[in-house]
């Protein structure tokens, strides 16, 4: 029996240490590596004969979770298990919402993803415990969790709500600067603190959260 598994990472190195791992077992055979969402689903156009995706979840272009949900769409057969370096709530409940199939950390040791991998084929989870902890939690109480996060992670300063309100309605830097009595380079490094903040790479995605979070 042989395991056909693709690995999609934004950092090739980490691609080379998953591909390390899987080498010491042999039926694993690694059929696709993509540095971010779109040249995996590129890739799969040409072959989809593929068992498992090992995802990572932040990646430019296209991230993990809406990676998983195009390919769920497309691909079903795909079992998609998230490969991640951080276990934060937001993306584990994204990302099941998505249809992934499992979630385990980066650090996992070789025989662990192994094990992940083949337990995830048989129709089971994989499931590093500190996420699977998460998600009970998750599943009991799940709108504190999204507010302790807000809480915690998004204090936007007066200033920078009004330029994200701005932004919103699709003006430009310039036209923002002009109705805020601000230069356009103060309007850029508060955009720039605005996505920091946010933890998001676009004006479109900055947006979405604000709004998501009742911010703007």
């Amino acid at each position: 029996m042989s395991l056909k598994i693709a690995i999609v990472d934004d950092n090739s190195f980490l691609i080379h240490a998953i591909k390390e791992k899987l080498s010491f077992f042999e039926e694993v055979s690694i059929k696709h590596t993509a540095l971010n969402g779109s040249e995996i689903l590129a890739k799969l156009e040409e072959n989809h004969n593929i068992d498992v995706i090992l995802m990572d979840i932040e990646m430019p272009v296209l991230n993990g979770i809406e990676t998983t949900q195009v390919v769920k769409q497309k691909y079903p057969h795909i079992k998609i298990i998230m490969l991640t370096a951080f276990d934060n709530d937001e993306n584990i409940f994204n990302a099941i919402k998505a249809g992934a199939d499992g979630y385990l950390l980066k650090e996992i040791n070789p025989k662990d993803l192994y094990e992940g991998i083949k337990e995830t084929l048989n129709g089971g989870a994989a499931m590093n415990p500190s996420i699977a902890l998460k998600t009970l939690k998750l599943l009991r109480n799940p709108l504190s969790i999204e507010n302790e996060k807000d809480k915690e992670d998004i204090s936007l300063s007066k200033r920078e709500v009004e330029v994200l309100e701005q932004l919103s309605t699709g003006l430009s830097y310039t036209v923002i600067a002009d109705h805020l009595f601000l230069s356009p380079s103060t309007v850029r490094k508060h955009i720039e603190n605005i996505y920091q903040k946010l933890q998001v790479h676009s004006k479109i995605e900055a947006v979405q959260k604000a709004k998501r979070h009742n911010i703007i």
